[in-house]
């Protein structure tokens, strides 16, 4: 059995938690004994702000914009003087501009991109010196199903949701041996962004209080790295992004024989999910026949 999970003396910045699913986290989190810094716009992160206080938790509102960079730096730099340290980042922090694409105007692509991707870019490479040096750190980037599977009307943030996969994927490499680890949450909960895409009450069952514990999990001390966690309804999965065994062309390689032996090529058998991006090159030269100097060893 998993012992309690307690982030006392842990301090944790969750932006976008004015409301909806950042609220949620924001207020788990503050029950668990962590220090919250509630970030959003307006006067919605002092609401939960005085939420966590009233029930004996301890927060501050950062009232900033994700895609200002200098403004989150600001932010980052306040919270180290005044607490000395960073543990936990949730990226949370979201807008939606749907639309096809061919109605879409390149200004929405680029201002989703800006709050989703680079929103979460900038408010990680604040942070990321400071857990480096306290050697411990945990980051959550919340990507969607749009991203990991396509949605239609949404390819600006369909392409920053997957966007923050990679990014996810690199640094949980980059920050391990430093002790941070870096996981993606891909949530389905009841907020305003879902309100016209299910009927009330299927939506009602997607409270935002039940993808929350899957952002404990994510920023607890036993926390995974590079898993991309998806929560709704109160059920939990893995997503994985894997490759399959694939064919062997050779020097004979063509479309046409790609095309003839797809079945072949797709097929899900003993498909396996790489550790880093250069074992896509491992695995295609072991099937060449091309020994590698750890197979030697």
């Amino acid at each position: 059995m998993t012992a309690h999970i307690d982030l006392t003396g842990r301090v944790a910045i969750i932006t976008g938690a004015g409301g909806g699913l950042g609220r949620a986290h924001a207020l788990l989190l503050a029950s668990r004994g962590a220090q919250v810094i509630v970030n959003d716009l307006g006067d919605a992160a002092d609401v939960v702000v005085a939420e966590i206080i009233a029930t004996g938790g301890k927060a501050r509102a950062a009232k900033c914009s994700v895609a200002d960079a200098g403004a989150v730096q600001a932010m980052v730099d306040a919270v180290l003087a005044e607490f000395g340290r960073i543990d936990i980042l949730v990226n949370n922090a979201g807008i939606l501009r749907d639309k096809s694409f061919g109605k879409m105007a390149l200004d929405d692509f680029r201002l989703v991109v800006d709050v989703h991707l680079m929103g979460a870019a900038n408010c990680t490479k604040a942070v990321w010196n400071a857990m480096r040096a306290q050697n411990y750190g945990r980051i959550v980037m919340t990507t969607s199903c749009s991203g990991l599977f396509g949605n239609f009307g949404q390819a600006n943030y369909a392409a920053a949701k997957m966007g923050l996969v990679g990014l996810m994927q690199t640094l949980g490499i980059e920050g391990e041996k430093h002790g941070i680890r870096v996981n993606c949450l891909a949530p389905t909960g009841a907020t305003r962004m879902m309100e016209g895409i299910l009927p009330p009450e299927q939506l009602s069952k997607f409270s935002p209080e039940l993808v929350s514990p899957a952002v404990l999990a994510l920023v607890a001390e036993g926390a995974p790295n590079r898993a991309i966690l998806s929560a709704g309804a109160g059920g939990y999965e893995l997503v994985q992004v894997a490759m399959t065994q694939g064919i062997e062309l050779g020097e004979t390689a063509s479309a046409e024989a790609i095309l003839a032996r797809w079945g072949e090529l797709s097929d899900r058998s003993d498909s396996f999910v790489p550790a880093q991006g250069f074992d896509q090159a491992r695995h295609e030269l072991r099937k060449g026949g091309f020994a590698l100097a750890q197979d030697a060893a």
